[in-house]
């Protein structure tokens, strides 16, 4: 005997992409309910890299602060040559600047950005239904319906959406036929796990980059206490992963005489599995995160992928179940998935350079922090001609500041920050325009900044475009609309893709 309930968004899986997601929407007033397989927080280390638009995504989020209270800045590389350790930088430390207020990419343990990410969902009033697992669905036009077994037996939910955020094994994929198209290497193996040791400095990533076709990388995790291995095992060799086996390895390698592991907190086998989701939706139900897209750890995507796969989503779902067209949801898909064909691709490069050039691989660059994606020429991106300069909708909107004569310095972010559309008048007439926007009442609101003068100019200049101009910015950060005139029809047109009716 099965008991029924109700929800409007039911999310599978609490990793980094569904509890951001059910964050976004608890902050948003959607009645949420999240579950997953796992008896709690994923106890790896292994997606470590947030890179800086995640940080930016974090803040809105109000979660920055308990994440970086966890983490650190990468250290530099210490790369084992025989007898000689060369230091150099993989991921090159950058300077605050007005447009990037988070410019480096942080070191902080899956453990870590998942526990913190579960701390601000119950602030918000939400919570995990662990030991809880989907066996099934089945869709009306009006809802879709999960069937859960978990600790109080089996319930069939009813939700308005279904989100599977449960990994490159997502149940919820499998049940909506979603083909995972790509390719899983079974003969590539790496060891991952997470190492309680000593004998080894703490102040490098310690790295072999081959020895008879072994690759190996230690890297000291935030709170001075593990390490994260990754190990390259030997075609048919078998993966050992006690105390016993992992100190032998790591023994075996040139200035690790006196390493000693205590524990092995936690481990996994790790296979390059490349892959992406036919589909991101189907009907009623949504994938993101690894249930729609994985790829090789290098580059330190995946996690920071997901978590803004849930950013673009999150806002979408809420417009809609407040009255907006069911079309803005198709542009999640549009939006997201040449994103994580992008990334794939980037990560595989990587891993294949790690293969081909290993001690020469080891160098990131821009691409990696995730500043520069942008969704120029998606469904929602208006009016955009080829060549026009400065910041385009599509475009993330780059922090800018400004001195307020009332209120003193003010910077962009800060008014970003929160489940609302944010308005940017610049100039005379664009400030002169704001009255004739007539912003739905239902739905994210609509924050106005008017700027006139020096401030005005500042910021204009700051994003590339003439006085008098409006910029309205999405909820998740980006540019939705760039007008020069005509300023009530462009916000209206927008408003008729993305506001409740």
């Amino acid at each position: 005997m099965s008991t029924h309930s109700s929800t409007s968004v039911l999310v599978v899986g609490a990793g980094p992409a569904g509890l951001t997601l059910a964050c976004d929407l608890r902050r948003r007033g959607v009645d949420v309910r999240i579950i997953s397989a796992a008896t709690g927080v994923f106890p790896g280390s292994r997606a470590k890299g947030v890179q800086p638009r995640t940080l930016e995504v974090l803040d809105d989020l109000a979660v920055l602060e308990d994440v970086a209270a966890h983490a650190t800045t990468y250290p530099k590389l210490g790369i084992h040559l025989g007898p000689a350790v060369i230091k150099r930088r993989m991921i090159s430390l950058h300077q605050a600047t007005e447009d990037v207020p988070y410019p480096n990419t942080l070191l902080s343990g899956q453990y870590d950005t998942d526990a913190a990410l579960l701390r601000r969902l119950e602030q918000l009033g939400g919570s995990v239904e662990f030991e809880t697992r989907l066996t099934g669905l089945a869709q009306t036009d009006g809802a879709v319906t999960g069937t859960l077994e978990g600790p109080g037996g089996v319930e069939q939910c009813s939700a308005d959406y279904l989100v599977g955020a449960d990994g490159g094994s997502s149940a919820v994929r499998r049940a909506a036929a979603i083909p995972f198209e790509g390719t899983t290497d079974e003969t590539d193996r790496m060891i991952v796990a997470d190492l309680v040791m000593s004998g080894l400095s703490r102040d490098l990533w310690h790295i072999w980059p081959g020895l008879n076709g072994h690759f190996m990388a230690l890297c000291p995790m935030p709170g001075g206490e593990l390490f994260q291995l990754m190990l390259k095992l030997k075609p048919g060799e078998p993966a050992e992963m006690t105390s016993d086996a992992l100190t032998r390895a790591v023994r075996a390698r040139p200035g690790t005489r006196s390493v000693e592991i205590a524990e092995v907190r936690w481990s996994s086998v790790w296979r390059p599995n490349v892959r992406l989701a036919q589909r991101y939706r189907s009907e009623r139900v949504f994938l993101i995160g690894d249930a729609a897209h994985v790829h090789p750890p290098t580059g330190a995507q995946g996690l920071n992928t997901g978590v803004q796969d849930a950013y673009n989503l999150g806002w979408k779902l809420a417009q809609v179940i407040a009255g907006a067209p069911d079309g803005l949801l198709d542009s999640y898909e549009a939006e997201r998935q040449p994103v994580a064909a992008g990334v794939l691709g980037l990560a595989v490069r990587l891993y294949d350079d790690t293969r081909a050039r290993p001690a020469a691989a080891l160098k990131r660059g821009d691409e990696e922090r995730q500043l520069s994606l942008t969704y120029r020429g998606g469904p929602l991106a208006l009016d955009v001609s080829t060549d026009s300069p400065g910041v385009r909708p599509g475009d993330r909107a780059p922090n800018v500041s400004w001195v307020d004569p009332s209120d003193g310095p003010q910077r962009l972010i800060d008014h970003l920050r929160g489940p609302h559309f944010t308005l940017l008048a610049l100039g005379g007439a664009a400030v002169e325009a704001v009255g004739q926007v007539a912003w739905p009442d239902a739905g994210a609101r609509l924050h106005t900044i008017s700027l006139t003068g020096a401030s005005a100019q500042h910021v204009a200049t700051a994003y590339g475009v003439t006085l008098p101009t409006q910029v309205l910015i999405r909820p998740d950060g980006y540019v939705a609309q760039v007008a020069h005139e005509n300023f009530a029809d462009a916000v209206n047109r927008f408003i008729s893709l993305s506001a409740p009716r």
